[in-house]
């Protein structure tokens, strides 16, 4: 339990202080057993306290705590119900994948780490956040899919770790960046799917995925 939370802690803060989410937005969770620890609501994610993770039953939805657990908590639940093979649910609202995706394109591979690191994305219309609509369309897809961007609102990831979980966040963002930045400029060279299918296959990208799914 005391590993758990010092994840959370550690990802929490990062994902604040690298922008991914302002003020008391975006919400993360880890899986013990069957029990998830999931940040309260409305909580600045910086200054959550040990004892204010939410413990919920995964296979009940019971929640264990007198703090309201984030109101997202239909939609981490479905991924640990659909996934056993994930420990660690991440959603949060990176400014550049928001703005790409809410034109309605999906954010392309410009650069090795995306095909590389991130195998498939999948991307939901635009729905009302918190709502079991939405935790239902994300459970209808996560089983095959690592990342889902939500159009209009965020992006959500998945990880065997919190490590993994994050730094599939953090790709989604750069490659929205990248994308946008190169757009001002002229049409960007999206790699192809061959070029994408060499990179998955290099046995040092294999290895650095790998790394990201063992716990430290």
């Amino acid at each position: 339990m005391l590993k758990v939370i010092n994840e959370l802690k550690l990802y929490s803060t990062k994902i604040v202080q690298t922008g991914l989410v302002v003020g008391a937005g975006g919400n993360l969770s880890m899986r013990d057993g069957n029990i998830m620890y999931i940040s309260p609501s409305g909580y600045d994610l910086q200054e959550i306290e040990d004892h204010q993770w939410v413990r919920v039953n995964i296979e009940t939805g019971e929640i264990l705590d007198d703090l309201k657990p984030s109101s997202e908590i239909l939609m981490h639940l479905e991924c640990y119900r659909k996934r056993p093979d994930i420990t660690s649910v991440l959603h949060a609202h990176p400014s550049y994948s928001v703005g790409v995706s809410s034109t309605g394109q999906n954010i392309p591979s410009l650069f090795p780490d995306f095909p590389a690191i991130i195998k498939s994305v999948a991307y939901l219309e635009y729905m009302i956040p918190t709502t079991e609509v939405l935790a239902n369309a994300v459970s209808n897809v996560i089983s095959e899919n690592d990342v889902v961007v939500m159009r209009n609102h965020g992006v959500l990831t998945v990880g065997k770790t919190m490590k993994e979980a994050y730094f599939f966040m953090q790709i989604m963002e750069e490659s929205a960046k990248v994308y946008t930045i190169a757009s001002t400029v002229g049409a960007p060279r999206v790699l192809t799917e061959e070029e994408c299918q060499d990179l998955r296959n290099l046995s040092s990208e294999k290895y650095r995925s790998q790394l990201l799914k063992e716990a430290r």
